[in-house]
């Protein structure tokens, strides 16, 4: 693919769609165009960047990672109106989900810092049931209300503050464990 070869691009695109689309579809929903249009917009920045894919994680795990990205890009270009609501007890946890969408590449040490905390957030949102998962992404990255959180997952405004509550929860425990084996590198 780096030396520019269709075969190789049918290939890598064959295999990666589909993977790419279920990954895509439990964090935008079920609007298959946008679904679609994340997913094309994926591996096509996949493709023009591979010649910067170091091979430190799977390739599946970085082109999961341009998704969010993307997915990121797809809400901020739609103008997704951001609820400033803060339902956190723990400032903490706020920050560290909120620097994920942190904007320091002119510091490159900084970069390298928020990279590796923006990779130990998504890896811990990846490994929660995905409607917690979901529902934290979407609150706190995404910017949605709860009531927009509620519409989502088709559950009651209630019940999304509960699930958001147990999922801040889960998250802190899972932060909280990588962080110990991690102690100065992961903290905002």
């Amino acid at each position: 693919m780096r030396r520019g070869e269709q075969a190789a691009f049918d290939e890598f695109f064959a295999d990666y769609f589909p993977r790419v689309y279920r990954f895509a579809i439990r964090r935008v929903g079920n609007d298959e165009q946008v679904v679609r249009d994340v997913v094309q917009a994926t591996l096509s920045r996949a493709v023009e960047k591979i010649g910067s894919y170091r091979g430190e994680a799977a390739l599946f795990t970085w082109i999961c990672r341009l998704c969010r990205n993307e997915i990121a890009d797809h809400y901020r270009h739609t103008q997704r109106r951001i609820d400033h609501e803060v339902l956190l007890d723990d400032e903490r946890l706020q920050a560290v989900l909120e620097s994920l969408d942190s904007n320091y590449r002119d510091d490159p040490a900084i970069a390298a810092e928020r990279q590796q905390l923006g990779e130990t957030i998504q890896l811990i949102l990846d490994y929660l049931p995905s409607r917690q998962g979901n529902a934290l992404e979407w609150k706190y990255i995404q910017g949605l209300t709860v009531r927009e959180i509620a519409q989502r997952l088709e559950v009651t405004e209630t019940a999304a503050q509960s699930l958001l509550a147990r999922a801040r929860q889960a998250f802190r425990e899972g932060f909280d464990a990588v962080a110990q084996r991690q102690p100065d590198s992961l903290l905002p």
